[in-house]
C-alpha cells in the first residue's frame, strides 16, 4: 500500500539536508569588533553591544571591595562629562583578582547606585580572565583580535577605549585614574574625531 505522507517526508529531509550542507559549510564569523558580542546587563537583560556604535567607549572591569574601587567615582564624572559628545562607560563586574567582587549582580547594581551614583551601564558579572574567560574580554586580551592592546588582565579597573568604529585604541593600567590627563586626553581626542 502507499503511503502519501512518504513523498511530502523525503522533500522535507532533503531540504533539511540542504539547509545543514550550506550553514555547515559555512566558515564561522569571527568578531571584528567589540560591538559584535552580546552581553547581559546587570539585571540580567540582554544587550547587542552594536547598539554603541559611533560612540566611545571606556570599557572597565570593576570590583566593589577594590582599592580602586573609588575609581567608580572618577568614571561617573567623566561620563557625566562627555556623554553628551556620544561617550559611554561600560563596567563589567569581575572577582578574579582578589576576589574582590564576591557579590550577586543585584548587590553589585546597589552597591553602586547608592555608594557612587552611577549612572552608566553596568553588566552582569563575567569572567575577564583565565577559564571561563567572556568572549569580549578575550576579544580584548588576545593578539589575533587586539594587536596593539593584547594581553593578559592584571587587576581590577584596566581599562579599554574604543573608537567610534568600534577599534580599540588605548589601554590603559587599573592605577590610570579615569579622570587622570592620560586618560581624558585620549578619550577628547576619540570624541573629535568624525562619526
Amino acid at each position: 500500500m502507499f503511503d502519501r505522507t512518504m513523498p511530502l517526508m523525503l522533500v522535507a529531509l532533503s531540504m533539511l539536508s540542504v539547509t545543514w550542507s550550506v550553514s555547515a559549510d559555512e566558515p564561522a564569523k569571527k568578531p571584528t569588533s567589540v560591538l559584535s558580542f552580546q552581553v547581559n546587563d546587570i539585571d540580567g537583560k540582554p544587550v547587542d553591544l552594536s547598539k554603541y556604535k559611533g560612540e566611545v567607549l571606556l570599557i572597565v572591569n570593576t570590583a566593589s571591595q577594590c582599592g580602586f574601587t573609588p575609581q567608580y567615582e572618577g568614571l561617573q564624572a567623566v561620563y557625566e562629562k562627555y556623554k553628551a559628545q556620544g561617550f559611554e562607560v561600560l563596567a563589567f563586574p569581575a572577582n578574579e583578582f582578589g576576589r574582590q567582587e564576591p557579590g550577586s549582580n543585584a548587590e553589585i547594581k546597589t552597591f553602586c547606585s547608592s555608594k557612587f551614583n552611577v549612572k552608566f551601564p553596568i553588566f552582569s558579572k563575567i569572567v575577564v580572565s583565565g577559564e571561563g574567560i567572556h568572549p569580549v574580554y578575550q576579544f580584548l586580551t588576545e593578539p589575533e583580535t587586539n594587536p596593539k592592546f593584547a594581553g593578559p588582565i592584571s587587576w581590577n579597573f584596566a581599562k579599554f577605549l574604543v573608537n567610534r568604529k568600534g577599534e580599540v585604541i588605548a589601554r590603559f593600567l587599573p592605577k590610570d585614574a579615569p579622570e587622570s590627563a592620560k586618560v581624558i586626553g585620549e578619550i577628547e581626542k576619540a570624541l573629535a574625531e568624525a562619526k
